[in-house]
């Protein structure tokens, strides 16, 4: 496995911004001929461009974290993806206003993290990592806010996408259980949760639809012991607008990092993968 610890201008935030690619390369085993087809040798040189994941952090987190808290590089080299990580700071993976303070420590900067994901960071890795630039050898996954970017940026741009991971974060309206004592949420019912769905994911699907653009499939999971009501109505929500949706809510787990490393590997063995080397799992 290549990680590469890269630094680059950014002409969308205006300023140097840093970003981790994970890229499959040859193992301890193959450099030493172990594993290889008779008479191949070790190479560099993959038989074709790599299927690519963008993976986005979560609140007061940054780009390295996923490498840092999860078995994210073994997991990737194991299945031969790449895996591209940058920081959105707090704001969302979203536009930010000129000026604006929400409470939650989302200041307004003008930065935006919405065009840099969604057009600038794709184009930089294109152009400089042997990844392919076919749609359905794209993925994009995330945690918390990173799931709720992950959603965001696949309903926004459904075409870009093969399969969206939402872990632990779907984009629902808060403000209508806030203030609730924790027996009236436990007495909300399925169709309570399902009128939480955000007005902006409702628009965002019907632009979708309009434009003749095809959802991508979806893997949604969140722990027992954090908000599953949410995600399984997330969830509804898409598969009645036509998506192909698989959920996890069954892992005894609240909004913690031994979820989303399970969630990780088990979003990359769900993939709907059509690449080269798809099929395979590699020992590594």
């Amino acid at each position: 496995m290549a990680l590469f610890q890269t630094n680059f201008i950014s002409y969308t935030l205006v300023r140097e911004v840093q970003m981790n690619v994970i890229v499959p390369t040859i193992t301890c085993p193959e450099s030493m001929g172990f594993g290889l087809p008779e008479g191949q040798k070790p190479s560099h040189a993959g038989k074709a461009p790599y299927p690519v994941l963008y993976l986005l952090h979560g609140f007061a987190n940054n780009g390295t974290v996923w490498g840092r808290y999860t078995s994210l590089e073994r997991y990737a080299e194991e299945r031969q993806i790449a895996v591209v990580t940058i920081s959105a700071e707090n704001k969302g993976y979203r536009n930010q206003p000129a000026a604006s303070n929400t409470g939650l420590g989302l200041m307004g900067s003008g930065d935006r993290h919405f065009d840099f994901l969604a057009y600038e960071v794709p184009e930089f890795v294109k152009a400089n990592f042997h990844v392919s630039d076919r749609p359905e050898d794209t993925y994009i996954a995330g945690l918390s806010m990173g799931s709720m970017g992950s959603l965001l940026h696949s309903l926004s741009n459904p075409q870009n996408f093969r399969a969206v991971g939402a872990f632990s974060g779907p984009m629902l309206d808060m403000s209508k259980s806030i203030g609730l004592t924790p027996e009236q949420r436990a007495a909300l019912t399925e169709a309570d949760w399902d009128g939480m769905v955000s007005e902006e994911a409702k628009e965002l699907v019907a632009k979708a639809k309009a434009e003749g653009k095809k959802l991508p499939d979806y893997y949604i999971a969140t722990g027992t012991q954090d908000n599953p009501q949410g995600s399984a109505a997330f969830a509804r929500f898409l598969e009645k607008e036509g998506a192909k949706v698989t959920t996890n809510f069954t892992r005894n787990y609240g909004h913690e990092w031994q979820f989303w490393d399970e969630s990780i590997k088990e979003f990359l063995d769900w993939l709907p993968r059509t690449d080269a080397y798809a099929g395979t799992l590699r020992r590594i």
